[in-house]
């Protein structure tokens, strides 16, 4: 029986506000455990929440953003269920009335084409604490830093059919909400992560099958991964004739499994009621006017415009505007060499290199836009060849100069474009060259091409390598030719 894959994501987005959703406490990370817990976050007897206006603003930012619909009314509900890091009992979320309605994001896939994904809605709630199992001994602590902190709860459609196709979805929320300036969307430290819905169907029926969550995912690898496994897991449960069951289950990433946490529970099994200590939020349309005016470009406008402005081809396009980092810093580069596609083959080629084996992100490599791009130039006026051109990259990364220009001037490295200069170059290689001179006047026209290579070579050690290599082969044959 052939299998479809059907999958949802639910992606909570941690939101980059100062203080807590609900309270002043402080949201910043990497704190003592439970010093940034006050008695609002804590649920102490006679406490009373205050929303967070700037929480409102990043969510309709949001919703804007992927052009939703935005309630004019939205109302916080309680969620309520008993955990340890739970402290009030019940978690202010919003069930019925969420503030961001429905809308959609388009995903790039691998061949470079699109894909629409449906957004049902998007709300905002309260993060929960941490439990920590590490150093307890058989016991578990609890830091409840984390509870208050904004979140905003991305709910998508059950639109994606494989694993790909997720990640590049959890990679667009990513980019989105990070061009927004609304979340750091740094998932090893929890600020981005999501629970993965995955059921099958046979082939062409259209009701759904029995869906399992797969619980707080956290990097794109594993959720390809997790889904991975869960869609044979559930194939091989179906065909051995067993029956899946509505679960929530867990993604172990050492063993490349997901296993069993709980039975699945209902929205009625949480019991929401509407929240009776906050009021409902209204949104006028000059305040979402006003927010949308202070939208920044966002991936997809910026990827079309690479593309249609620049000439960039749609994979270029698709790689340069997924970070806002990256994109800010391409166009810089491209803002002071002036070539387009001279700035996307470096910034992704020997930059991105660079960074990868060192583990750096853009926002911390050694080499600025403006030194990039400074470098870019003076390999499209000639003044240094590719090859020295990697030698001035590999400088200004070790810290060896503020400039390109500082780099080529102390190691030498401008290039000879000199004809009169090259051509005194060549008359001695060739001079002191006679058996492959010899050879190649009596090779076959065919198989000259790829022996003057030995000549070029020659040249651009008496050089240093700094002589134009097109001038190098073109005097070079003209020079061979005349001996034939």
């Amino acid at each position: 029986m052939q299998w479809e894959t059907v999958i949802g994501l639910e992606v909570h987005v941690q939101l980059a506000t100062r203080s807590k959703i609900f309270s002043g406490a402080s949201t910043a990370f990497g704190a003592e455990p439970n010093t940034q817990a006050c008695a609002v976050d804590l649920g102490l007897p006679g406490v009373l929440p205050v929303l967070n206006e700037q929480a409102v603003a990043m969510a309709v930012q949001f919703g804007l953003a992927i052009h939703a619909d935005i309630p004019e009314v939205s109302v916080f509900d309680r969620k309520n269920y008993f955990y340890p890091d739970l402290p009030k009992g019940y978690q202010t979320s919003q069930m019925y009335h969420p503030i961001v309605g429905a809308g959609e994001v388009e995903i790039t896939l691998d061949d470079n084409t699109t894909k629409c994904i449906r957004i049902h809605h998007a709300h905002l709630e309260e993060d929960a604490g941490k439990s920590l199992h590490e150093d307890f001994h058989g016991m578990t602590g609890i830091d409840l830093n984390r509870a208050g902190t904004p979140l905003l709860e991305i709910v998508s459609e059950p639109d994606m059919r494989n694993a790909k196709e997720a990640a590049a979805y959890l990679k667009a929320i990513h980019s989105i909400v990070t061009y927004l300036g609304i979340s750091d969307g740094n998932m090893a430290e929890g600020s981005m992560r999501c629970d993965v819905n995955v059921s099958v169907r046979p082939k062409g029926q259209e009701a759904f099958g029995t869906r399992a969550e797969i619980k707080n995912v956290n990097s794109f690898r594993f959720v390809e991964r997790a889904i991975a496994f869960e869609v044979e897991r559930q194939i091989e449960l179906i065909e051995d004739g067993g029956k899946v069951v509505q679960e929530t289950r867990l993604f172990d990433p050492e063993r490349d499994e997901t296993r069993s946490m709980r039975t699945k529970e209902e929205a009625n099994d949480y019991r929401y009621f509407p929240c009776p200590d906050l009021l409902p939020v209204v949104l006028d349309q000059a305040y979402l006017e006003h927010l949308r005016s202070q939208l920044p470009e966002l991936p997809a406008d910026k990827r079309a415009r690479f593309q249609t402005e620049l000439g960039l081809s749609a994979y270029d396009a698709s790689v340069l505007s997924a970070s806002r980092e990256m994109a800010e810093f391409f166009e810089e580069v491209h803002r002071v060499c002036g070539d387009a596609k001279q700035a996307a083959n470096w910034v992704q080629g020997e930059l991105a290199g660079a960074l990868n084996r060192e583990s750096l992100s853009i926002q911390n490599s050694p080499i600025s836009a403006q030194q990039l791009g400074g470098l870019i130039g003076r390999v499209l006026d000639d003044t240094i060849n590719g090859k020295a051109a990697k030698q001035v990259f590999q400088a200004l990364w070790n810290g060896q100069g503020s400039s390109a220009d500082e780099v080529i001037e102390a190691k030498g490295l401008k290039q000879v474009t000199d004809t009169g200069a090259i051509e005194a170059m060549i008359d001695q290689v060739i001079a002191e060259s006679p058996a492959q001179v010899a050879q190649y006047r009596d090779s076959e026209p065919e198989k000259r091409g790829k022996m003057i290579g030995y000549f070029v070579g020659q040249v651009m050690k008496a050089s240093r390598g700094t002589a134009n290599p097109q001038q190098v082969n073109g005097v070079l044959k003209a020079k061979l030719d005349a001996l034939l």
